[in-house]
């Protein structure tokens, strides 16, 4: 029997959940860092006239920004602001009616003198010297080696390379360090620092570098999968380095006679091994530097008492112009007489009035949100912030926070994803104070964090020579109170990044 399509219309109520301008504009500004935050309202100040730094005020007005420890009633945070004039940008407004609204740039001066907070620097601020001499320090050497070994690292270039000869080196250790030592003895300590990490570290040349790693590589692999594609490596170094450094593959292909394949894989492999190992380990101290400006100030005094304020950073005080708002009164009060182009002027007025009042109410939702949050936080791992301890981290995730505050899930998550708080024990993201439960047989709940940190004391203080298995693991954190399965402490050892037992063994 043939079927046939039909249209119908029927109605159906529906209820769709849309964020409002107003709402997106307060998560946005949530969700952005204090530095970013500060940038944004220079960048409001800039395009809308209608809103202008308040200078009489010197400090926040909502009574949430501060907690102290045992008082829900809060005080206010000062923040000094530092006084300037604003350019009277009216005129140019009313002018720009029908144009871009383009506005004059305005300077603005930032101070930091008063802030109780650190600029946390996170990333990796250790010169490749440095590294090299932690590695040294784990090294068998004399004192006369220690000091060549200190010297040679001293002398490579930004590469990790060794551009001086050896005779060089010897006669400016003799000539600035009192060492007599012969070039052979230099030699040996040199091949001591080529075997340090990365690969190729202390190389003389471009080629000594890339046969450095081929070695190493071939060391590693203990398989002899790898053995012929090792073995053409060093052949393309050893015997066809300079067809290799003028990129003419087709002469080393047909040399070495190899197919396509082949030589597509060669080729691959070669551009894994890196010409500078010394950018592996960061060639200048402060590389790839991430700043951190924490958004809490937290403070535990010596009874146990903690408090906090919302560090504010640069941000000022807020108000609409009261030009603008004059403008808008005359509009309500006078709209029926007016001529074309005086309302238009008076509607231009009204819509930068309602942007500045919706921003500065969302400024102050997010010094709201981040207060509560803040406070639940405390409250909840009260613990921590007294003793700094991260065994006592209570078990805490986003709902246990959301239900304390009344926010939605979603709100505490972004929270928590970007922003610090410097305490006497450090500076931490917050989600750092979030962490799971585990639940025993005997219905007993347990921080995760708190039985990581158990499990790795044990693995660590374990005989390297025998090394615990899981299931010994398991038995050993049972006796210490925490009962807890053998596949349990195989998930949160790997999450650990601690491999399994034969791989712990030297």
């Amino acid at each position: 029997m043939a079927q046939k399509l039909v249209q119908t219309q029927e109605q159906k109520l529906a209820q769709v959940m849309r964020l409002s301008q107003q709402q997106m504009l307060q998560v946005h500004l949530l969700e952005m860092p204090l530095t970013e935050l500060e940038e944004n309202i220079n960048t409001e100040l800039d395009d809308n006239p209608a809103l202008e730094r308040d200078d009489n005020e010197m400090g926040l007005t909502d009574s949430d920004d501060n907690f102290a420890d045992g008082d829900d009633d809060s005080s206010d945070f000062d923040v000094q602001v530092e006084k300037e004039e604003r350019q009277d940008a009216l005129d140019a407004a009313l002018e720009s009616i029908g144009g871009d609204d383009a506005m004059p740039q305005a300077s603005f001066s930032n101070s930091n003198d008063n802030a109780d907070y650190e600029e946390i620097i996170y990333g990796d601020t250790t010169s490749f010297y440095d590294r090299l001499k932690e590695q040294m320090d784990m090294m068998s050497l004399n004192s006369e080696q220690h000091e060549v070994m200190e010297y040679l690292i001293g002398s490579l270039d930004d590469d990790g390379l060794l551009r001086k000869d050896l005779d060089t080196i010897s006669d400016e250790l003799a000539i600035y360090h009192n060492i007599e030592v012969a070039t052979d003895e230099i030699d040996d300590i040199l091949k001591m620092l080529q075997s340090m990490d990365p690969a190729g570290i202390g190389a003389r040349s471009l080629q000594e570098c890339l046969l450095l790693q081929v070695e190493r590589m071939r060391e590693d692999d203990k398989t002899s999968g790898n053995i012929r594609l090792l073995d053409a490596m060093e052949t393309v170094f050893k015997d066809y380095f300079d067809e290799f450094t003028k990129k003419h593959w087709d002469k080393i292909q047909m040399q070495m006679m190899l197919n396509d394949t082949q030589i597509d894989t060669l080729r691959k492999e070669i551009r894994k091994l890196n010409p500078k190992p010394g950018a592996a380990l960061g060639e200048t101290e402060g590389i790839n530097i991430q700043q951190i400006t924490p958004d809490f100030i937290v403070d535990t005094a010596d009874d146990g008492s903690v408090s906090f304020t919302l560090n504010q950073g640069n941000i000022p005080e807020l108000k609409v112009s009261s030009t603008f708002s004059e403008m808008v009164d005359t509009y309500k009060n006078n709209k029926d007489g007016m001529n074309r182009q005086t309302k238009e002027a008076l509607l231009y007025a009204k819509g930068k009035v309602d942007k500045a009042q919706g921003f500065i109410e969302a400024i102050k939702q997010r010094r709201h949100t981040l207060t509560v949050t803040m406070k639940a936080i405390i409250n909840w791992q009260r613990k921590f912030f007294q003793d700094g301890d991260e065994s006592d981290l209570k078990p805490m995730i986003l709902k246990d926070i959301a239900d304390k505050t009344g926010l939605d899930i979603s709100t505490i998550s972004r929270v928590s994803n970007v922003k610090y708080a410097q305490t006497r024990w450090g500076t931490f993201p917050l989600r750092f104070f979030f962490t799971d439960s585990y639940t025993t047989d005997d219905g007993e709940e347990m921080s995760t964090r708190k039985i990581k940190l158990a499990l790795k004391e044990v693995i660590d203080k374990e005989n390297k020579k025998k090394p615990l298995s899981d299931d010994a693991l398991a038995k050993i954190m049972k006796e210490k109170g925490y009962p807890i399965a053998r596949r349990t402490i195989a998930k949160y050892r790997e999450q650990m990044n601690l491999p399994v037992a034969r791989l712990r063994r030297y």
